[in-house]
This record gives structure tokens, C-alpha cells and sequence, in this order.
């Protein structure tokens, strides 16, 4: 069987901050977004947090409307703030209990062509197991899966699921599989929490499939805090709690007897780091790029320019499962290849870097389960 990890990058419709040339010039905004919506979600406001709160709104822009350039604040019921005369906001509400809406980010079309290349991507791969990161929600999963893949030559996977996450921007992670390798069940941790907080930025959950010869495999799917804006040292320690509560579960998974554990997704780290260090050291896991069968395209990054400082997806398997990896590799077909020089070859259809699929390479490993 072929088990694969992509990072789509939404399927349809992605938030407009995120779909900016760089990370960095959307980062300012992200970050006060989230800031935001941390002070919005207390049961209690106090003055500090009002004051604030009033300022992070400011900067998203929405000091004269409820409408700003790349956010939403939604207010159906109760009164969360005023707009006085003279300028600026005057947040009213106590708490959370106080108003009824929400505030979001302003999504738009992911752009057609780039679509269409991760759908070929998907193809290329001829994964039986693909866990998907990045997908809005199953039933965008499932219309792309069922109308998209087949427009470009591709067959729809069997089974396609979709557990909603912590994230409230529609990036959560998924699997698709074919009839040959059932969901058994799922198990999601959404609610696992460390020191009152969730751990998971979006979930990580198992997957049980069954497969044509008996045998069991509990694919992991994860997409871990990622670097692109906050405070570098707390976004650090929270996924270092997210590899250390992921290194516990596949522990108990295998204390259980289920040896065929993969760990896969977008970690948002090196296999370097101290963050990934719980998950990565020890032995229990085994990183797909180590096999000798295993092919890197001549390039040891997974995204961006793919250099080593930008190797952040994995396929990380148990001793059980390494052991029947009989190939691997990366593809980097729908990656933007760059000009000078070019770096690697590309869908026909990639002519321009608004049509890359994603910024993420697809990474598979075949794997004789007898």
C-alpha cells in the first residue's frame, strides 16, 4: 500500500490574509486576529482586557465598520462595543455571555489553475492512505475528492473524513483512503488539554484502517503550531507539548499491541529542533526520509526552497511499520520551482507562482503489509 501526506493549502476558498506573496506580510494581522479572539472568548472582561481589545480591532481595521480587509466581526445579538463619535471603540460588553457573533476572517476563491495542480498532485501520488492537511472541512473534502480529482484524470478515493479541529480558520487535517483500506474507527483529541489550555492547534486524529491482509494501521494525522507569527518562545513550547502528547499517544498505541503507527502531516518544524525532540528522539518513530529506499529528489527541504532548514513534513512510522517500507520519495510537482535556477520539474500547467498548488511537496512510502 501507498501512504501519503499533502499540504493542500485549502481546496477552495482560503483566508485572504494567507493567500499574500509571503507569510510575513500577513503575520501583523494574524496575530492580532488571534489575540483577538483569545480576549473575545472570556467569560469575563476586564478593564485591561477591553482596552486592549479596542486596539487590537483598531488594527484589523475595523474602527469604523464591522468589515475590514481581511476580517468580520459578526454581531448578531447583545452589545459588544460602540463607535463614538470622536473615534476609536469602546468595548461594552462584560464578558462572553454579553453579545452573540463572532469574528473571522474573510475568505476568497483559491485560484483555479492552482486548484486544478492540486488535484494532478493527488493523482500523481496513487496513494492508497492520503492524509490531507490544510482541507476547509469534509464536505469541501469530499466535492473535491468526487468532482475535482476526476476532472484531471484521477480517481476519487472510497472513504474521505474530515474531524473539525481547534482552528477557526478552516485549516483542518483529513484522510482519504481507498475501498481496500476501511475506517475502523476514529478517535479524535480535540479536548486534550495541558495546564487548562488545548494542546492541539487543530486535532490529531487517529485513524484505525483495516487492511486487505488483517492487518491494523493507525495513521496520525497532525499539523502542528506553526512559526509564522506570536511569540516565538511560546509558539516553540506549544509544539513541543503538541510532540509530547503525540510521542504518548502512539506509546500507548504500542503498549496495546497496535505496531503499525504513522505519524504524518505538517509539524511546522526541523527534525533538528527541540520542539519536535519528544516526538523525533528515542527511537519510538522513524522518519520515512532515513530509509535508504526512500528518495529526496536531491533536495532535503519539504517546503518552500526546500532546503534542510525547510524540512517541516513527515511521514513518521513505528519500528514495525519502517521495517516494511520497500520505496519512498517527494513530489514536488506542483511546488513552484523557481527561475534562477529552476529547481525541479513541474506540472505543465504551472506557469506562474499564483498557480503553485501548494508550498508544501506530497511525500509517500510504499509499505508491505502482506
Amino acid at each position: 500500500m501507498r501512504l501519503a501526506s499533502y499540504n493542500v493549502e485549502n481546496l477552495f476558498d482560503r483566508a485572504k490574509v494567507m493567500m499574500l506573496d509571503t507569510w510575513a506580510e500577513g503575520s501583523e494581522v494574524l496575530q492580532a486576529f488571534a489575540e483577538a479572539n483569545e480576549i473575545l472568548g472570556k467569560p469575563q472582561y476586564s478593564q485591561a482586557d477591553k482596552d486592549k481589545l479596542a486596539e487590537l480591532l483598531i488594527e484589523l481595521g475595523l474602527e469604523k465598520s464591522d468589515e475590514a480587509g481581511f476580517v468580520i466581526l459578526r454581531r448578531n445579538r447583545g452589545e459588544l462595543l460602540k463607535r463614538p463619535r470622536t473615534g476609536g471603540l469602546e468595548i461594552k460588553a462584560e464578558g462572553r455571555a454579553d453579545w452573540v457573533g463572532s469574528l473571522e476572517l474573510k475568505e476568497a476563491p483559491v485560484d483555479h489553475e492552482s486548484m486544478l495542480n492540486t488535484a494532478r498532485v493527488m493523482e500523481a501520488l496513487k496513494a492508497d492512505v492520503l492524509g490531507v492537511v490544510e482541507a476547509e472541512s469534509r464536505p469541501s473534502l469530499l466535492a473535491f475528492n468526487e468532482q475535482i480529482l476526476p476532472s484531471v484524470g484521477g480517481t476519487p478515493f472510497d472513504h474521505v473524513m474530515v474531524i473539525d479541529g481547534n482552528d477557526s480558520r478552516g485549516i483542518d487535517v483529513g484522510i482519504l483512503t481507498r475501498a481496500a483500506y476501511p475506517l475502523v474507527s476514529m478517535v479524535s483529541h480535540v479536548d486534550d488539554v495541558v495546564g487548562g489550555e488545548r494542546i492541539f492547534s487543530r486535532d490529531c486524529p487517529d485513524y484505525t484502517l483495516a487492511t486487505p491482509s488483517g492487518a491494523r494501521l493507525h495513521v496520525l494525522v497532525n499539523h502542528f503550531k506553526s512559526k509564522g507569527y506570536g511569540d516565538p518562545r511560546r509558539s516553540d513550547a506549544h509544539r513541543k507539548e503538541q510532540a509530547t502528547r503525540v510521542h504518548a499517544i502512539v506509546e500507548g498505541l504500542i503498549a496495546a499491541g497496535e505496531m503499525h503507527v504513522a505519524v504524518i502531516g505538517d509539524l511546522n518544524d526541523t527534525p533538528d529542533s527541540d520542539p519536535l525532540a519528544p516526538l523525533i528522539e528515542g527511537g519510538l518513530l522513524t522518519d520515512a526520509f532515513h530509509h535508504p529506499a526512500f528518495e529526496d529528489g536531491g533536495y532535503p527541504g519539504t517546503y518552500g526552497s526546500c532546503t534542510a532548514n525547510n524540512k517541516i513534513d513527515y511521514l513518521l512510522l513505528s519500528k514495525a511499520l519502517f521495517d516494511k517500507v520497500t520505496a519512498g520519495g517527494v513530489i514536488r510537482l506542483g511546488m513552484w520551482p523557481g527561475t534562477r535556477p529552476k529547481k525541479w520539474d513541474v506540472l505543465a500547467s504551472l506557469t506562474a507562482k499564483v498557480n503553485a498548488a501548494s508550498d508544501h511537496a506530497a511525500i509517500w512510502v510504499d509499505l508491505d503489509l502482506g
